[in-house]
């Protein structure tokens, strides 16, 4: 039969994990030049500023009430400020980009297990088994890059701080998200992130930028190909139920995004941590084949 969605939606998880991928590998280029706030401020302004010319010209429609004003702003500031904002103090405090990707694959696994108590469904066996082999993996990719160098210890707190953003701006976004216009979604979502990360810019302090055109083509690509693009598209698979499809390619994203970095960075990943990504991956796919197979 046909697909009911138009092509741009079946084809969204495999652009989304190909943008999704490399955004935790340009992130670690765009911080060899500027710091994470400043980075990440001038990333949501841009952002802003494309989503207010955008809104002028299209004139789309507002939320109808409060709650959705505020569930908007707290999905935005949940994605922009805690999950973003956090994962960028991880690049910087040491933890690789493959590294970073192992860790947030988790997040569907994450979402799968708290999701039922919002709804009183029973966690099955599998999602638990899943759970546990996903965990496995992710501890052997941590502890065979101890070998390359000391432990980023304040690194992975953020990782896993960034983890728990993630994935309740998605148990949120499912329980209360309505089907509001992209352009209005991002604006809001960017505004509330944006100042979000004001407190943490001015206690950072606002450090000089290194102008190159390696910063300026890492820095179009934060600003389109993750913020624009890749956001707004992980948003429309959520509302229009397709969060399954974005959970079963998670797991694609460590690898891809190690093999990236490698290409890009040089960041060499050990024999076991290969191993140990596929054995996360596993993980992911067994604890979110359920709602695959319902489908």
């Amino acid at each position: 039969m046909p697909s009911k969605h138009p092509l741009w939606l079946v084809l969204a998880p495999f652009i989304f994990l190909v943008l999704w991928a490399g955004g935790y590998v340009v992130a670690k280029i765009g911080l060899q030049f500027a710091s994470p706030m400043v980075l990440l401020s001038m990333r949501f302004a841009a952002v802003v500023a494309i989503m207010t010319v955008l809104f002028a010209v299209l004139r789309p429609p507002l939320p109808k009430t409060k709650a959705d004003w505020g569930h908007l702003a707290f999905v935005g500031f949940l994605v922009q400020t805690v999950y973003f904002g956090i994962a960028y103090l991880a690049f910087v405090n040491g933890v690789a980009a493959g590294t970073a990707a192992v860790i947030m694959a988790l997040q569907p696994i994450l979402v799968a297990l708290i999701a039922p108590r919002w709804s009183g469904e029973k966690i099955s066996w599998k999602q638990w088994a899943g759970l546990i082999v996903a965990l496995m993996g992710a501890i052997a990719v941590i502890l065979s890059r101890l070998e390359i160098g000391p432990p980023p210890v304040l690194g992975f707190v953020y990782c896993v701080i960034a983890l728990l953003g993630i994935t309740l701006a998605t148990l949120w976004e499912k329980r209360f998200g309505l089907s509001h216009h992209p352009v209005t979604a991002n604006l809001i979502g960017y505004t509330a992130g944006l100042l979000g990360l004001l407190p943490l810019l001015f206690y950072q302090g606002i450090e000089p930028i290194a102008w190159t055109w390696t910063f300026v083509a890492a820095f179009a690509y934060l600003v389109i190909g993750n913020s624009v693009i890749a956001v707004g598209l992980l948003l429309a698979m959520i509302r229009v139920g397709e969060v399954s499809k974005v959970s079963a390619m998670l797991f694609l994203v460590p690898p891809l995004t190690a093999f990236i970095a490698w290409l890009l960075l040089g960041e060499i990943m050990p024999p076991v941590a290969w191993g140990g990504i596929v054995v996360a991956g596993l993980g992911v796919w067994l604890a979110t084949r359920k709602q695959q197979q319902s489908k």
